[in-house]
């Protein structure tokens, strides 16, 4: 084992001295990590612990790029040092919990194992705080023999890496920037500013040590009633969300980070959330050209270096209901030959019910390399799935040359986005980078020209001291921080607003004694945070809070806030006033509430449509009035 003076222990180090001198002729030097004032920034030549190539600046990760004579040497050789297991091991990517665990806690010797024993290629970093996430990263590149290649779902941005709340004060402990949606991106019309979300989200996924970001979803999000994809979409009209993917795409990867599009071949128009069972995808070959795929093929033309599959049937390719992720004539034949993409694809998480249900853990591994998958994302037992490709290329069912492609295209990536040179990242420089002050500025205009004002009967807006305000805000009860921006904004300006939070836990009982004490010429708000949550299935508001938000509409001017699912309005179509911001945060808190108080100018168009209610374009402009 190599330590480093910085006390890391890299067991790929020898591997680096044999290299070294192949490679690059420069001998084998001791490497070091740097963590005092000097280190480098995520944009530098950091001079990374016990590197397998020279350490290099932000590069090119398309996949038309070439790697360089030494680069080639490295792949060929490391591909040659291993043996089957372990080519099957680096195709297959681990999930983690970016908590704080002790070397020896249970969790980590787990994840341990699935490194130092089934050498696996990835990790799936999931929420932590942005210093715990990068040092626990560092400490499993430690660990690594073969540098690992990290992805994780940051859409738009990394500010799904946040500190936590800490209750009974609602202190927040910190995050990376936190980006309003591809809807809210959408909405504002300008795709410069899904380049600019991508540019944040590539350098703050680098200087944590993210590679890959499984983002942008490209999805066309078509049916109102999808509740899984709705405001991660861009939009309904494919030409827009593919030229605002394509620059997402462009603003990614220009900060050396794999942009992951997803969920191919288009998961938008479905009804089903596919961690808990299969949609079906009724599309034929035409409707596909001119709509699912649409957004595929800008982002691909736009370099996008990596493709993750969706658990979806698509019966008018695949000619029955195998999900797609498991389907050859959908990601080879559509994605490789038809569409002539050339990167890494990577399966959604085996572990969700749309792929798992019917299938074993050992039949969808071996299905979905045989599909096509580089990287199995997420098996339910990591070691059983190795297993079972394994045997599959034993007993001649998957060619080794199909193992092969697909190890070489992984450590290819590798190299191009870091992995290899800077396994380590030096923790003193998130400081300097991530949650950066012109980062949140970018997220607060984006917010800004977001919010879209889709009714005001009356006018209702802009809100006034003059009547009695009351604000509801409706929020899960796992939620303690929702509404609270918004509702200390209106304060600011109305210091006599009464506030009230209700969940859809709120019986009728107490909802009709809060209507009873308001009058005709109050005004009431309510801000509604509706998100998506992964297996739930569900993207509404509680049945009995929205009948009473539709009754007390009838007699009471009520303006209602949308924060996350813009399509609520179907359930209380008698409100007065209806905005929408199509996310949750502070910045959209904030730019919705000073869009009520007429303190901001209110430009957003809708990037989606209900039928009935409103169209795509619709957005009543408002100056600002004070």
């Amino acid at each position: 084992m190599h330590r480093t003076p910085a006390g890391w222990r890299f067991p790929h180090a020898r591997t680096a001295c044999a290299l070294l001198t192949a490679i690059a002729a420069t001998g084998c030097t001791q490497h070091s990590t740097q963590y005092g004032a000097g280190a480098a920034s995520p944009r530098s030549t950091a001079a990374g612990a016990a590197t397998v190539l020279p350490a290099s600046p932000v590069r090119d990760v398309r996949p038309s790029a070439p790697l360089s004579a030494a680069e080639r040497r490295w792949v060929d050789s490391t591909l040659a040092s291993l043996s089957l297991r372990e080519r099957v091991g680096q195709m297959v990517m681990v999930w983690v919990l970016g908590d704080f665990t002790n070397d020896d806690s249970p969790s980590f010797q787990e994840v341990r194992r699935w490194i130092t024993e089934d050498k696996v290629g990835g990790i799936l970093m999931s929420l932590g705080s942005p210093i715990e996430v990068a040092a626990k990263l560092n400490a499993m590149q430690a660990l690594a023999t073969v540098p690992l290649i990290v992805g994780s779902d940051v859409e738009p941005g990394l500010g799904r890496l946040e500190g936590g709340v800490f209750t009974p004060g609602l202190m927040q402990g910190g995050s990376a920037t936190v980006l309003p949606t591809n809807m809210a991106i959408g909405a504002t019309g300008d795709e410069r500013l899904a380049y600019e979300a991508g540019r944040i989200t590539g350098i703050e996924s680098r200087a944590i040590g993210i590679h890959v970001a499984f983002a942008p979803t490209v999805d066309v999000n078509n049916n109102p009633a999808n509740p899984v994809i709705n405001t991660r979409s861009f939009g309904e009209d494919p030409e827009q969300v593919s030229r605002f993917s394509a620059a997402f795409v462009r603003g990614v990867q220009e900060e050396g980070v794999v942009a992951t599009v997803k969920h191919f071949p288009g998961h938008g128009d479905t009804d089903v959330d596919s961690h808990n069972a299969l949609p079906v995808v009724r599309s034929d070959r035409e409707r596909l050209k001119h709509v699912e795929l649409v957004p595929f093929r800008g982002a691909i033309d736009a370099g996008a270096s990596a493709v993750m599959t969706a658990h979806i049937a698509l019966p008018a390719i695949q000619g029955d209901s195998t999900p797609a992720t498991l389907a050859p004539a959908i990601i080879t034949g559509l994605l490789r030959d038809s569409l002539h993409f050339q990167g890494m694809t990577f399966t959604d998480a085996l572990s969700m019910e749309g792929v798992g249900e019917g299938y074993s853990i050992e039949k969808s591994a071996v299905l979905a390399v045989l599909a096509g998958a580089d990287v199995l994302t997420k098996p339910i037992d990591t070691r059983r799935a190795i297993d079972a490709v394994v045997q599959a290329v034993e007993r001649g069912e998957i060619p080794p040359a199909r193992i092969d492609a697909s190890v070489r295209r992984i450590l290819e990536w590798k190299v191009k986005t870091g992995a290899v040179a800077r396994p380590i990242v030096p923790l003193d420089s998130l400081r300097a980078v991530v949650g950066a002050p012109a980062h949140w500025a970018m997220a607060d205009t984006i917010a800004r020209r977001a919010v879209t004002l889709i009714r005001d009967r009356g006018p209702l807006l802009p809100l006034r001291a003059g009547p009695r305000v009351t604000v509801v805000s409706y929020t899960a009860e796992t939620d303690p921080v929702g509404g609270r921006t918004f509702a200390a904004e209106v304060r600011r300006v109305i210091p006599g607003a009464r506030l009230v939070r209700v969940s859809p836990q709120t019986g009728r009982a107490t909802l009709d004694s809060l209507a009873a004490t308001l009058g005709a010429n109050d005004r009431l708000v309510i801000t509604t945070h509706v998100r998506t949550i992964e297996g739930e299935g569900r993207f509404a508001i509680a049945p009995q809070v929205a009948s009473w938000v539709d009754a007390t509409a009838r007699r009471v001017p009520t303006v209602v806030v949308a924060h996350g699912n813009p399509y609520v309005i179907r359930q209380f179509p008698s409100v007065g006033a209806y905005l929408v911001t199509y996310g949750q945060g502070q910045a959209l808190e904030q730019a919705s509430a000073r869009a009520v108080l007429g303190e901001a100018s209110i430009s957003g168009k809708a990037p989606i449509a209900l039928p009935g209610v409103f169209q795509r374009g619709d957005g009543i402009a408002r100056p600002a009035a004070r």
